[in-house]
């Protein structure tokens, strides 16, 4: 995914920053490289690209029709369970699911968490939303969306 903002590797980033003499010079020096695009400008991007279609995504994710199509418009912030969800439903790999993760504000997926490495696992081998959480009932841990395991 290639938005608006220039491509500056975050190393290249973290290093300027550690190194600038203030923090507004920093900054102002790299305004086109800060910042991320709202998420609901970000996913409606992502559907153009991949030739898809709110509707069938938010089905595909089993997120709720309307809240679904709230958060496409912008008027609803998810959580990160449905951004989760979000992520089956576009069928994402890893790093878009990570992606989507950023632009929502919310914190990547990690492997030392054991759920975050269930999920992250499913996404990696394209495991389906239902099989996810088949997965995750088996391991006793929490299902993505906020559903009990029981």
């Amino acid at each position: 995914m290639s938005g608006t903002k220039q491509k500056t590797p975050t190393s290249a980033l973290w290093d300027q920053l550690f190194k600038a003499p203030t923090l507004e010079g920093f900054m102002a020096g790299n305004e086109s490289a800060i910042g991320l695009e709202p998420f609901c400008v970000f996913i409606s991007r992502l559907c153009a690209q991949m030739g898809e279609v709110p509707e069938r995504v938010i089905k595909r994710a089993d997120v709720e029709r309307s809240f679904g199509h709230q958060i496409f418009r912008g008027s609803r912030r998810p959580s990160r369970d449905t951004v989760l969800q979000l992520a089956f439903g576009f069928g994402a790999d890893i790093d878009l699911a990570q992606e989507l993760l950023r632009h929502s504000g919310h914190s990547p997926l990690y492997p030392r968490v054991k759920r975050d490495a269930a999920i992250s696992y499913c996404l990696h081998h394209r495991i389906g939303l239902i099989e996810a959480q088949n997965m995750l009932v088996e391991l006793g841990l929490p299902l993505i969306g906020g559903r009990s395991a029981t």
